[in-house]
């Protein structure tokens, strides 16, 4: 598969997968009044802004049915930015994971309330193919006459500054055997890969969970996937799954991956032995962009999480940001992978925080840490 082949699937899988994704979690995930408000696309149910709770949900309807037109007008605050500075707020830029995402619930409180002026808090919950992720907005409600109207909070994004930034990375092109190519059966041979760490686990919430690392070691780079199947004592297969999104896919000479496969619906001790296959393919690909991971830090319960900023060392937008966290024991071995995404683009030289939960029950176990993140642009999807 080539990095364009690749590239193309991830923006297909995006593309298609919102919708689905965004019904299925609308439906499922997070039912209730509030859902009905914005899944109504197709439904235009406005209420008379008489309160300022009904103010904010005519707001966060037209928001989730992208009728910025409508949602900008009705703003208290609307001379202080532009119909596209607050539709970019809301939908992001640069094919930022904001980009592909579906309103799929939110909710509301009001913090404060007097005659003329309300505060409220709204939590929006945004759902995509890869994550979901939240977006909680103080907003200032005013009563003009007998209606109310929102001032909305607008994070303006810093710009980047007009500079030079020289480029010096590795980069591996492919030419593979075409058609017409005299080369009898001669081809590039697929990489070397091993998987250098592996073991099962059993968690309460997710049933059995095989835990690894996987090593390209060759010299060009590989494209990379993980297939687990667990057997049980007679040697049927009780359950096969892939590392999706628990693993970065893309690895340079060298380097190494972790991988989580979750088996929900089986227990480890159902299981009597673990097949693995790991499998390879050469492809195209850069060290660029170079993104740093800064300000690292380990949250304790009971919000356990590891938080920390994203920095783009590049002079090209980066699209969407996959993060991956391994966590490791006391004698160094493997306690647990997980993930997360930006929910911005990463602009050249400008933080985006990132945000990567824990098990709670691990807390005192983790020693060490390692992250690495992975990267996807409009731009190299082409």
């Amino acid at each position: 598969m080539s990095t364009k082949s690749a590239g193309r699937a991830v923006l297909l899988a995006i593309s298609l997968g919102v919708v689905t994704v965004g019904l299925i979690a609308i439906g499922t995930i997070w039912p209730g009044k509030s859902v009905l408000a914005t899944a109504g696309v197709s439904q235009r149910r406005l209420i008379y802004p008489s309160t300022p709770q009904a103010s904010v949900e005519n707001l966060i309807g037209e928001i989730g049915r992208h009728e910025w037109q409508d949602a900008y007008s009705n703003l208290a605050n609307k001379s202080e930015f532009t119909e596209p500075e607050f539709v970019q707020d809301l939908t992001g830029s640069h094919g930022g994971l904001r980009t592909y995402a579906t309103l799929a619930g939110y909710d509301i409180s009001t913090q404060h309330a007097s005659a003329d002026k309300a505060q409220v808090r709204a939590t929006l919950r945004w759902s995509t193919v890869v994550d979901t992720f939240q977006d909680v907005r103080d907003l200032n409600v005013v009563r003009t006459d007998d209606k109310w109207r929102v001032a909305w909070p607008i994070a303006r994004q810093p710009r980047v500054a007009p500079q030079v930034i020289p480029v010096n990375y590795l980069r591996w092109d492919v030419i593979f055997r075409g058609a017409g190519d005299d080369w009898g059966a001669q081809d590039v041979e697929s990489p070397h890969v091993r998987i250098v760490d592996m073991h099962p686990a059993d968690r309460a919430s997710q049933g059995t969970v095989i835990l690894g690392e996987l090593l390209n070691e060759d010299v060009v780079p590989a494209y990379v996937t993980v297939k687990a199947t667990l057997l049980a004592k007679n040697g049927s297969s009780l359950d096969s799954e892939n590392a999706f999104d628990k693993m970065s896919h893309i690895l340079l000479p060298k380097q190494i991956t972790p991988f989580r496969i979750d088996f929900p619906n089986v227990r480890l001790s159902q299981v009597d032995s673990v097949r693995m296959e790991p499998s390879s393919s050469l492809v195209s690909a850069s060290a660029d962009p170079v993104v740093e991971i800064e300000n690292q830090k380990l949250h304790p319960v009971p919000d356990f999480s590891l938080t920390g900023d994203l920095v783009n060392q590049s002079g090209q937008a980066v699209g969407i940001a996959h993060v991956l966290a391994t966590f490791y024991g006391s004698n160094g071995d493997l306690l647990w992978v997980s993930d997360g995404y930006a929910d911005r683009a990463l602009l050249p030289q400008i933080p985006v925080p990132f945000t990567v939960s824990v098990p709670p029950d691990l807390g005192s176990k983790i020693v060490n840490y390692r992250v690495i993140a992975s990267t996807y642009s409009e731009n190299r999807l082409q």
